[in-house]
């Protein structure tokens, strides 16, 4: 691991998900600020801390987008059919639960098959779960990794060692780590966006990277031209010249000051985010007015129906942020953390991701983006095997399911799998270390070379493990 940190700008330090200029918006953007100030940076460069960066290498992928099930989606009712599970439904377990995790529920469980049935998909014949009807139809696009492992069967904890790669620690989230590393291909729009994820901001944090790369939270999906999708974005009480002419006095004084200081870190990322901030004004809202899209494009996604609608329009959002040059979107799904009434839950949750997953897909590859944009879909970890209240399942991150699709990847194959029964992951294992390495490989960045000097060491993503999954490379 090279100890010389990624050559970036020292500009730029302020949140970006903080974009208004009402004064309460001003105060919280200064005390940011403030904060930020304290983060690290060694580099003294110039130009847009934003700017597009060279890869390392010639990348397959130039954008991700992250489906990111909340809650932990179980892996033998949608992925990885178990026929020993299927048959022992109900019957004792022929393993031993581990000591070191909780028990709640389980007292005298019993395995727990399928609760769907499973269909061959594609020309791959691909087993997928029949109530993933939409999705099935891209079987030959799908890259299934069915032995992902993870640390830590608590969700907060597992959740963060998903995005950040660390399970204690506040450290950069993946999306921080690539808009660090290269950049965004559109100025006026951050490199990394979120899409309502909920609580949690340590997860799509910049850490004590320079804050420009934090994610930003789009709050709503909805299309009301009165409510603004980032918080602090818009401010209706003045017209836009007056706002310029606002926003150019302030720099005019945060200028004056920088040159009387001659270097002042704190006020660089002030003069660089409020223009960022500016221009978002501008561009956002027509990203996120859908009014541009027809209504076959629409009704691909599952907008105007009851169930599909909001995760529809957060889909339909991912593509048009990812064409507009963000670098890293994610969207959120939460609700798959189902310790009871599995057999419901679990299909309500498809019903309402399956067309808008299947309508993404459809929508990228109809516009030529599939094969340079990297998706991965998935959650913290699965479900166990055995039943948890009788008809819910237990979490497990000893072997679940995640998959990719597009992005320089093989489409309609499996890699690795778990045993009988779904629970351990045997063979092809593939830790969240791995997956880290891969998705940075593939965007053209060495996990080992992209680093960040932080409490007298070089850190990185994959911190001192990761190893490259190269049997799914195309």
């Amino acid at each position: 691991m090279t100890s010389a940190p990624y050559p970036y700008s020292r500009r730029n330090f302020l949140r970006t998900s903080a974009y208004g200029f009402g004064s309460l918006a001003l105060n919280a953007l200064f005390q940011q600020q403030l904060n930020a100030g304290q983060r690290s940076d060694s580099h003294n460069g110039g130009g847009s801390p934003l700017a597009p960066r060279q890869p390392h290498f010639p990348p397959r992928a130039k954008r991700i987008i992250f489906l990111f099930m909340k809650g932990g989606p179980s892996q033998m009712d949608l992925f990885d059919y178990k026929p020993q599970l299927a048959k022992g439904t109900g019957q004792a377990l022929p393993y031993q639960l581990p000591s070191t995790e909780a028990t709640v529920g389980l007292e005298n469980t019993r395995l727990l098959g399928p609760v769907s049935g499973f269909k061959y998909q594609g020309k791959s014949g691909l087993q997928m779960s029949d109530m993933l009807p939409h999705i099935g139809r891209h079987a030959d696009d799908l890259c299934v990794l069915r032995a992902v492992q993870a640390d830590s069967p608590n969700h907060p904890v597992a959740i963060r060692q998903l995005h950040t790669g660390n399970l204690f620690d506040t450290v950069p989230s993946m999306g921080s780590w690539l808009s660090y590393g290269l950049g965004t291909e559109n100025q006026q729009l951050p490199s990394y966006i979120t899409i309502l994820p909920g609580e949690g901001e340590r997860n799509y944090s910049s850490a004590f990277l320079p804050a420009i790369h934090q994610g930003t939270a789009i709050q709503s999906v909805g299309s009301s031209p009165d409510q603004a999708p980032i918080r602090n974005l818009s401010d209706f009480s003045l017209p836009k010249s007056a706002q310029r002419r606002r926003i150019d006095l302030i720099q005019a004084m945060n200028r004056r000051q920088l040159e009387r200081l001659q270097t002042d870190q704190q006020m660089e990322g002030v003069i660089e985010s409020f223009e960022l901030a500016f221009r978002m004004q501008t561009e956002t809202p027509k990203l996120v007015d859908f009014a541009t899209e027809s209504k076959a494009t629409q009704e691909l996604y599952g907008i105007g129906e009851k169930v599909t609608d909001q995760f529809g329009r957060q889909c339909l959002l991912a593509r048009r942020f990812a064409e507009a040059g963000v670098r890293f979107v994610q969207v959120t799904l939460d609700g798959w953390d189902h310790h009871s009434g599995i057999a419901s839950g679990i299909r309500n949750l498809c019903n309402v991701s399956d067309k808008p997953i299947a309508g993404l897909l459809t929508d990228l590859k109809s516009r030529g983006l599939l094969e340079d944009t990297l998706v991965l879909w998935g959650g913290e970890f699965g479900r166990t095997p055995h039943a948890q209240n009788g008809d819910g399942r237990e979490h497990n991150p000893h072997g679940f399911t995640m998959w990719l699709a597009g992005g320089g990847v093989k489409g309609g194959i499996t890699h690795g799998n778990t045993d009988d029964f779904g629970y351990h992951a045997v063979d092809g294992k593939v830790h969240l270390h791995d997956l880290h390495a891969t998705m940075l490989h593939l965007m053209g960045l060495d996990h080992e070379r992209l680093t960040f000097e932080h409490h007298g060491r070089p850190v990185r993503l994959t911190d001192v493990a990761g190893k490259i999954v190269r049997e799914v490379l195309a």
